[in-house]
């Protein structure tokens, strides 16, 4: 975690957390991508395909304890995700909901976990590749089974609509399926990423400072330090949620895209 106290300008006074905290300097000379974040990346690849490789491995009808939480994990985006979302063309979108479930969660949680104690989405960039990659994919599926101009059509002039309403409707639709998607789905998962983890440094830090200050402020900080675990656990759910999320409404745009009205 970054310095627990900081100081002001003359030496005295708590400085809160802000956004200056997030961008972490290079951990190799001035090369900006040997940030925290990139290695966590990497670092979060590593992890989860040692994990499901390591599950999966040695097989058994009576699984261990590792096979079972591997299969639990996929069972979980094959069948609630994918089946009960997609319906019968599911299948072949396995491998990039579970491969997104999986990363965006590792990759959340790393905000609790300590000594790493940062959550690679709090960076705005991570989410909105993670976001385009799933407008790419959902944009793809429904020109490949619709075609280039019947989707554009079904998008621009919705079916059961009075032709007088399009032209309201028409401009919000685009703005729907080309912008507000993308951008809502990224932003979504970075804002809650970014202000949870803002909100455990200022009660921890702040913790921490009051601890160092006089009797009275002393006896005051444990109960920062409660809230701030509190917090944590709070900051969990959160962060499982937001990978459930976003995986979800990937999983409801393909399946939108695949209707024979989207």
């Amino acid at each position: 975690m970054l310095a627990l106290v900081r100081q002001g300008a003359e030496g005295e006074g708590f400085v809160p957390p802000s956004t200056k905290d997030f961008e972490l300097p290079p951990i190799f000379g001035d090369n900006p991508y040997t940030t925290k974040p990139i290695f966590l990346v990497i670092f979060s690849v590593i992890l989860i395909s040692v994990f499901f490789i390591a599950s999966s491995r040695k097989a058994a009808i009576v699984p261990s304890k590792l096979q079972f939480a591997g299969e639990s994990v996929y069972a979980f985006v094959r069948n609630d995700l994918a089946k009960d979302v997609i319906g019968h063309e599911f299948l072949r979108f396995v491998p990039y909901l579970f491969s997104l479930f999986t990363f965006i969660l590792v990759n959340n949680l790393f905000g609790i976990i300590p000594i790493i104690q940062f959550p690679t989405m709090s960076h705005v960039g991570f989410a909105y590749v993670l976001a385009m990659f799933t407008f790419f994919v959902f944009h793809y599926v429904g020109v490949r089974k619709h075609g280039l101009y019947k989707y554009i059509k079904e998008i621009m002039f919705m079916p059961g609509v009075p032709k007088a309403a399009y032209i309201l409707i028409t401009p919000l639709e685009i703005l729907t399926f080309f912008l507000v998607r993308p951008l809502t789905l990224s932003l979504r998962l970075f804002a809650n990423m970014f202000a949870g983890h803002l909100l455990l440094l200022v009660f921890i830090l702040g913790g921490e400072h009051l601890a160092q200050g006089a009797l009275g402020l002393k006896l005051v900080s444990p109960f920062a330090f409660g809230i701030g675990i509190v917090l944590t656990f709070f900051e969990f759910m959160v962060q499982c949620l937001q990978a459930y999320i976003f995986t979800l409404l990937t999983a409801l745009y393909i399946a939108g895209a695949l209707a024979d009205e989207h």
